[in-house]
């Protein structure tokens, strides 16, 4: 006799691997266990009018805890990403301490248990322990290992090739890279003008981000390895980048795809300052031809959230960043709707694009066998982002108020369901998750 499934989704258009396909899925153990389902279920949702895609995976995200939780922390930060309809996050290791040894990526995973969607994290790559991260980057919860190039300080900022190096010849998993040169920005502090924060992209120019992007394409193609461009903001990386796909991957953000600076700044001052900057509409135009060509694999949000009180300093004294993982999904099924985008591709960028990219064993699809992660969307319903939907513990976005078309209406995590219809669930249910490297034990 079939064993009953414990969880089914009826009535909506699933994204299968072979496209989309109105039936029935049915979960057990946290897994799908088929697709077309018949039988009881120990508990049923209806999700009709809706579309099932593959949880989305957000591999950038920065939840500041431990040392910065005024700002966010693991719990706060993950509510906020299965609020938008995130399954997964990669947390990045600029906290306090960083995240650069055994037993402080230990103590992130042993804080992981509350968070209420899947997570790895990031061990942070410095001149210090550039011989250990063959070991650092294997150790359960690891997402691989991050290098900040520039807009980072103290021994989380790894500059000269010397180190970068070092650092790219320890260790086998593909690398996060920030990429934009120190020296350069160092030369041009000059350009930022008290109060504007418009002088932001004028300082950290186009220049200072191809120049990283070169130097560490070279020195990955000089050391076999692999690695990873995160929030690329110029069209000229991209093109760079596509010539060097068998070793590089990149990342966009949905903000460098939407805010423009000739409105963004005047409008939003320093709360429209971010590392590397929002640039200007030619900039968004060639980001979006590239994703037309294919080049970027992934998006992140590169959620980094600040208080309204830190972002009221006077720019430079504002930090850089700002919130995102909660409207990463929102944010792209709008520009679906608006045509900029196939859904196909955001499944990809989503989903197929991170489990490719990083290696994710049993997650990127709905099909038997792999995690039931699914992020239920409404394509067709319009709404405004509100302050009162925010999770984030800082309470802002440069998007509130902003009217888009296509929502996340429940999001699912292996099997559990952690937001239906803005609510969350009584309990989280993250785990780390699983690599297919750390499988094979390569």
């Amino acid at each position: 006799m079939t064993q009953p499934f414990d969880l089914k989704l009826v009535g909506g258009t699933v994204w299968t691997p072979g496209g989309p396909v109105e039936t029935s899925i049915g979960v057990r153990n946290g897994r799908v266990a088929a697709l077309g389902a018949a039988g009881d279920a120990g508990e049923t949702v209806d999700c009709t009018g809706l579309m099932i895609l593959p949880g989305v995976i957000d591999s950038q995200v920065h939840f500041r805890e431990p040392g910065l939780e005024h700002k966010e922390d693991l719990a706060s930060g993950s509510r906020a990403a299965v609020l938008g309809g995130v399954t997964a996050v990669f947390e990045m290791p600029n906290t306090k301490p960083n995240t650069d040894t055994v037993e402080r990526l230990a103590e992130k995973v042993k804080r992981g248990a509350g968070m209420w969607c899947d997570h790895a994290f990031y061990v942070g790559a410095t001149a210090n322990n550039a011989d250990d991260l063959a070991e650092l980057e294997r150790l359960p919860g690891a997402a691989g290992v991050k290098i900040f190039m520039g807009a980072s300080t103290g021994d989380l900022l790894v500059a000269d090739d010397g180190n970068l190096t070092r650092v790219l010849a320890h260790g086998s998993r593909r690398v996060a890279i920030h990429a934009e040169d120190e020296d350069r920005m160092n030369a041009r502090a000059h350009l930022r003008i008290d109060g504007d924060a418009a002088s932001h992209p004028v300082w950290r120019d186009d220049e200072s981000a191809l120049l990283a992007t070169q130097r560490i394409l070279r020195i990955a193609r000089q050391t076999g390895r692999r690695i990873h461009i995160l929030h690329v903001t110029t069209p000229a990386e991209l093109e760079l980048i596509g010539q060097h796909k068998d070793i590089a991957t990149c990342e966009v953000t949905p903000q460098h795809l939407t805010l423009e600076a000739e409105d963004a700044y005047p409008r939003l001052g320093s709360h429209a300052q971010m590392n590397p900057p929002i640039r200007s509409a030619a900039h968004v135009a060639g980001l979006w031809h590239w994703m037309g060509q294919g080049v970027p694999d992934v998006l992140g949000s590169d959620h980094a959230p600040h208080t309204l009180e830190e972002k009221a300093k006077p720019y430079p004294a504002s930090p850089s960043g700002m919130p995102g993982v909660q409207t990463l999904l929102p944010l792209m099924l709008n520009h679906v709707a608006e045509g900029r985008l196939s859904l196909a591709r955001l499944v990809d960028l989503t989903s197929a694009g991170p489990q490719r990219v990083f290696g994710l064993s049993t997650k990127g699809r709905i099909a038997v066998g792999y995690d039931a992660d699914f992020s239920v969307v409404d394509l067709k319903a319009r709404w405004t982002i509100d302050e009162s939907w925010l999770a984030s513990r800082c309470g802002w976005s440069p998007f509130t108020g902003m009217a888009i078309t296509g929502k996340p209406m429940g999001t699912f995590v292996r099997g559990h369901r952690a937001m239906w219809d803005g609510q969350l669930s009584n309990a989280p249910h993250g785990q780390p998750v699983r690599f297919d490297s750390l499988i094979r034990g390569e």
